[in-house]
Parts: C-alpha cells; sequence; structure tokens
C-alpha cells in the first residue's frame, strides 16, 4: 500500500508459510526408521538425493552408527539416492571456531550435486546442527535439512530452533542465519552413549523456559532434580519433550520466529552464557554456562525486579541438585564478562534488551543492568556453588 500521500513510497506486508516438523522416536534407524522415510518426500518421479553427516564425537561413542545410517541407505534405495560417502565433521564448538569447515562442508554439498529438494541429514550435538545446518542454509539459498539431534541440550533446545551458525572474532554465532529446518526427529536412543556431564547440561535449558513458560514444568524440575542426575528415563524423557514444545511453540506461535523484535526472551541468562564460553575458551559448555547465566539472573530479579527471594533460592537449588556448576573464576572477571551487554545488544541490534524475571512463568524486558547489582548476584551464586555445586573443570570431550 501507498505510505501516506507520497506515491513514491509503497509499503506491502506479507507472510510465507512454513511447516516445522517435530517428530518423537525410541530408535530411529531401526524400529522407527519409518519417522524418517517419511520426512524425506519425493519430488516428483525423481528419487530425492539425501547427504548424511556424522558429528565425529558421537561417532565414536556408538561405534556401529555409520554401519546403522549405511544400512538405512542400502534397505532404502528405493527411496531416495545417497550420493557419495557419509561425512564427518568435529563435535562440540571445534565446528564452530574453524571457517575452514565451513568451507569443506559446502565442497561436500557442491560435489554431490545436491538442489533445493535435496536433504542433508545431520546426526549430532547442537554445533553440529548449527554449523551443518549453516551450510545447508546458504548452500542453493537454502537446501532441506533434517536434524537428529544427540544431546539433551539439542533435542531440550537448540534443536528445534530456527537458527543455525558459526563463532567468528572470538564471537558466538557472529555469522548464522534463520532458517527453519525441513524436519526434527528427537530420538532416545541417541542419547544412551552421552557422557553423564553433556546429559545433564540440556536440562538447564529447560529450567530456562519452566521460569519463563510453566509453573507448574520448574515445579516439577525442582521435585525430579536428582532424578534427572540419576538418568531416570521416565522423568528426563518427559521433560525433554515438554521443553522442545515450549520452545517449538514459543517459535510458531509467539509472533518473531526470526527475532526481529527488540526482546528475545528464549535467551533469558544468555547475555552471560555465551561471554561466558568464550572467555574459558570453552571449557565450560553451553549448558553449563547457561545454568550460571540462569543462576545469576534469577539472583538479579530478586534483587532488582521483585522476583520473589524464595524462588531465586529455588533456582538455584533445582540446578545444583542436577549437578550443575553454578561457578567458574571466568565470572568474576566481570570488566570482561560486561562486555557481554554490548555484544548481546549488537546481535540483535537496537537498544539492549534483556529479559528478567517478575515470577515464574512472567517475564519482563529491561533495557538497562545496574552493575553494581549484578556483581552482588554473581557473588551470591558463587557463594551458593562453594557449598552446594561439584567443580565445573575437567576434561571429558564435549558432544554438545
Amino acid at each position: 500500500m501507498q505510505k501516506g500521500n507520497d506515491p513514491r513510497m509503497i509499503d506491502i506486508p506479507f507472510a510465507v508459510p512454513f511447516m516445522h516438523r517435530l517428530r518423537f522416536t525410541e530408535d530411529v534407524l531401526h524400529h522407527d526408521q519409518d519417522i524418517l522415510l517419511d520426512v524425506l518426500e519425493s519430488s516428483g518421479d525423481q528419487l530425492p538425493r539425501v547427504q548424511f553427516w556424522l558429528d565425529e564425537s558421537v561417532a565414536d561413542a556408538v561405534p556401529d552408527l555409520r554401519e546403522r545410517v549405511d544400512a538405512f541407505c542400502h534397505d532404502h534405495a528405493d527411496r531416495f539416492l545417497t550420493p557419495g560417502n557419509i561425512q564427518t565433521v568435529p563435535g562440540g564448538e571445534v565446528v564452530k571456531n574453524d571457517i575452514h569447515i565451513l568451507e569443506r562442508m559446502l565442497k561436500c554439498i557442491n560435489h554431490a550435486d545436491l538442489d533445493r529438494r535435496s536433504y542433508v541429514v545431520v546426526i549430532g550435538g547442537g554445533a553440529v546442527l548449527d554449523a551443518v545446518g549453516f551450510a545447508a542454509a546458504i548452500a542453493h539459498r537454502g537446501i532441506r535439512l533434517v536434524r537428529l539431534p544427540t544431546t539433551t541440550l539439542a533435542q531440550a533446545d537448540s534443536g528445534v530452533g530456527v537458527k543455525n551458525s558459526v563463532n567468528l572474532f572470538q564471537k558466538k554465532n557472529w555469522v548464522g542465519s534463520f532458517a527453519v529446518p525441513w524436519a526434527v526427529i528427537n530420538d532416545a536412543k541417541l542419547l544412551s552413549t552421552l557422557p553423564d556431564r553433556d546429559f545433564v547440561c540440556g536440562f538447564s535449558e529447560a529450567v530456562k523456559v519452566s521460569l519463563l513458560k510453566e509453573p507448574e514444568l520448574f515445579d516439577d524440575l525442582c521435585r525430579d532434580a536428582e532424578r534427572i542426575r540419576s538418568r531416570d528415563s521416565k522423568i528426563t524423557e518427559p521433560i525433554i519433550r515438554r521443553s522442545a514444545v515450549h520452545h517449538l511453540s514459543h517459535i510458531t506461535k509467539g509472533g518473531d520466529p526470526f527475532e526481529a523484535l527488540e526482546a528475545r526472551p528464549l535467551d533469558f541468562g544468555h547475555w552471560s552464557a555465551h561471554k561466558l564460553e568464550v572467555m574459558t575458551n570453552f571449557e565450560l559448555r553451553h549448558g553449563e554456562a547457561v545454568g550460571i547465566g540462569v543462576a545469576v539472573d534469577a539472583v538479579y530479579s530478586s534483587m532488582v525486579h521483585g522476583f520473589p527471594a524464595e524462588d531465586a533460592d529455588r533456582v538455584l537449588n533445582c540446578l545444583a541438585q542436577m549437578g550443575l556448576p553454578l561457578d567458574h573464576p571466568a565470572l568474576h572477571e566481570t570488566d570482561k564478562l560486561f562486555a557481554g551487554l554490548e555484544e548481546f545488544r549488537q546481535h540483535l541490534g537496537g537498544r539492549l534488551t534483556i529479559t528478567m524475571l517478575e515470577c515464574v512463568g512472567s517475564s519482563i524486558d529491561v533495557h538497562e543492568i545496574d552493575e553494581a547489582c549484578m556483581r552482588e548476584a554473581i557473588e551470591v551464586v558463587a557463594d551458593f556453588a562453594r557449598l552446594h555445586c561439584k567443580s565445573a573443570f575437567n576434561t571429558e570431550p564435549s558432544r554438545t
């Protein structure tokens, strides 16, 4: 429509329809394989081309995974084509920190002659989903992406998101895109060999989304924190599903899937988390950094924005009982840490907008941070951690 009375200015709003497909399976490469086959749609009378990408950390932990993928491709050669070999990339933040790996992925996609009706199927943790997803998003301006997340963090949160990225300039997710995945399949079997440290990590995002969206879920997490730590599947599988559905609902019904507005509510606790990952050279897992960030912002909210102090205590106890660390020396380098506020602002643009809590299930957007109060909140969390939390420091390889 013409804007005002000026014939030189025409503004026409429009919407693009998307379908977000989320599936839950027990063994997607065996008795649930029809669910994966179902999303690999043919185009007319042509069989689709499907390229599989594996997280090396997962392939090492699950020695028969490549063989199972090969068998799946062989058994269904009448349904799709698999040009070339199964591809692998390093797991963890390594895959996002080397821009040359992105170039290699694009070369592999090009060599396989994939087109916009082909499929990239990626099996891995959140970092691998991010990096392979970004390659798929920019090749031909978008190849259909099917994600099979192999961590609780990715299944509960990032795997169902619409963001892809790699790191650059010592900044998390500086290069990236918004792209709705063709399908996401959360498979329980793919979590079975996940190390305990990485298994627990994903539930920091469940705590985060419960504080934003569902008091009943937060109550359940507090009650069952120790059973989550002990990997009781009767508890963990429903929690992962509920967390994933909350994230999916926010993306599809929240009115801002591509983060064009001021706020990023699903990034509660993340302004410091992203900076802590970089400051520790990714010694902290993303889920661990999020746990610290959620704890600090919950305490800060109780000091500044009326979030009940008893609920802030519940947040700290819940995260600690799950086995998450709540302190790290980098957390106390506050001059460097607070630079994360400006990086967070730049990533979205406009004025600084940080999500804080008024009560469980209700958040507010704030545009400034009282740094003295934030330092005090950090010390409160650190004092709690000294009494109640395990150390964050070990050298287990990451599968996040």
